[in-house]
């Protein structure tokens, strides 16, 4: 999936393909997420903001979302398993947030150290 703000277009707009051909696209104008009940799970998530690090997220499993199509028409699914994951994962962009956020502060200052290392070697 991609989030508009993830290439500089300053849009609520997502676009995710979760196709085992990768060829049908879905795309959310102005997305919201509402959470249906408790249950949650664990996912292991990576994002090409934080190259080449994956961890568990613990999200809402049941969600419904409500949107707008690439026509401009509403529509509303309760997208299943990685669509839901991805989903979440898209609009959390649109909101500020990367996957890391949902980590413990160990995790995330780990993580914040690796990549100022990968930086350096690059550098």
């Amino acid at each position: 999936g991609l989030a508009a703000n993830q290439v500089n277009v300053q849009r609520r707009v997502v676009v995710i393909d979760v196709s085992d051909t990768r060829n049908q696209p879905w795309v959310f104008i102005n997305p919201e997420i509402e959470i249906l009940d408790d249950s949650r799970r664990e996912y292991d998530e990576g994002c090409l903001s934080v190259p080449g690090f994956y961890e568990k997220v613990d999200r809402p499993e049941h969600i419904r979302v409500r949107a707008l199509d690439r026509d401009g028409q509403p529509f509303v699914i309760a997208p299943q398993d990685l669509m839901a994951v991805c989903i979440q994962h898209e609009v959390d962009h649109l909101n500020g947030k990367l996957f890391v956020d949902y980590l413990s502060p160990l995790k995330r200052q780990r993580i914040r150290m690796k990549l100022a290392k990968l930086q350096h070697a690059t550098a």
